[in-house]
């Protein structure tokens, strides 16, 4: 079935978890741009930051602005990641329109790098429990997905070309000090997203090859109880020695960023000359990746 005609899922909608999230992300919203960024006309990338620009240029109230600027993404959204996500996210605009509209805060400092830093941590961290309840704070991400679809580039690259824009005009407007400021809370911003979106526990392959491979196998598996695949292969090569080669096993385990270093001291202690190499993933599911009982 297309995606776009699938039925609306009302119990992932209002599922308490995904309340909660969307709640607690829009409060983290509207303390970070009524708090820090709209006093002191910071802005933040995408339809907020527009908004935050044409509030200050047409002084039109920034809930409607947010609100209006963000509808016509739901019609992509709705299209490219179904019915239940566009509900979502209308949801998102809604709360985020109604807390800016009636609710009152202060702002909480005028020091410029207290604004950058923490009004970017505040609005990446709501934006990101956004994104775990399901839905986006910002349709600039879905015009970024279908863009990367037709071009080809990926969505950050069409995110960052985009928000160079209005960066720029914010340089015209706001003078190229806030604009400098801006950019360091937009990029504040997209790190805390990003812990929040994808969690501490983000996935890391460890790739080990080492003389000691045996000992290296039952520590991940015994010590750490996490799951391991070996992939049978040759070292040697050098440039000296390139007729020289041995048989050798590469180790590979899927671990968090919590439990890398751990690892790898382990691993040093067992074998100070073991290589090791890591790459970094998006997304890992199946297998043992987590492991419930405490280490020893």
């Amino acid at each position: 079935m297309n995606i776009e005609h699938q039925p609306i899922d009302w119990k992932e909608i209002f599922h308490p978890k995904n309340i909660v999230l969307n709640l607690v992300g829009v409060a983290f919203i509207t303390l970070a741009l009524k708090g820090f960024m709209i006093p002191n006309k910071f802005l933040d990338g995408g339809i907020i930051g527009i908004s935050i620009l044409m509030h200050e240029i047409t002084h039109l109230p920034f809930g409607i602005l947010v609100l209006s600027l963000n509808l016509p993404f739901l019609f992509l959204g709705k299209r490219l990641l179904g019915k239940t996500f566009a509900i979502q996210s209308l949801i998102t605009f809604l709360l985020i329109a109604g807390a800016m509209t009636f609710i009152h805060i202060d702002a909480v400092t005028t020091d410029r790098l207290l604004i950058a830093l923490f009004g970017g941590c505040l609005i990446g961290i709501g934006m990101g429990l956004c994104i775990r309840s399901g839905s986006t704070a910002d349709g600039v991400e879905i015009l970024a997905l279908l863009t990367t679809r037709k071009i080809g580039l990926n969505v950050s690259e069409v995110i960052f070309a985009m928000n160079t824009l209005l960066f720029l005009a914010a340089a015209w407007y706001f003078g190229i000090a806030t604009a400098l400021y801006s950019i360091v809370t937009y990029f504040s911003a997209i790190k805390s997203l990003d812990y929040i979106a994808h969690g501490l526990e983000q996935y890391t392959s460890l790739n080990i090859i080492s003389s000691k491979s045996e000992d290296i196998k039952a520590l991940i598996v015994k010590k750490f109880g996490k799951g391991i695949t070996v992939i049978k292969g040759e070292r040697g090569y050098l440039p000296d020695t390139f007729d020289m080669k041995t048989d050798c096993d590469i180790i590979v385990t899927v671990v968090t960023r919590l439990e890398l270093l751990r690892i790898k001291d382990e691993i040093r202690k067992l074998d100070p000359k073991a290589f090791m190499f890591i790459q970094y993933i998006k997304e890992a599911s199946g297998g043992i990746l987590r492991n419930k009982q405490k280490h020893s």
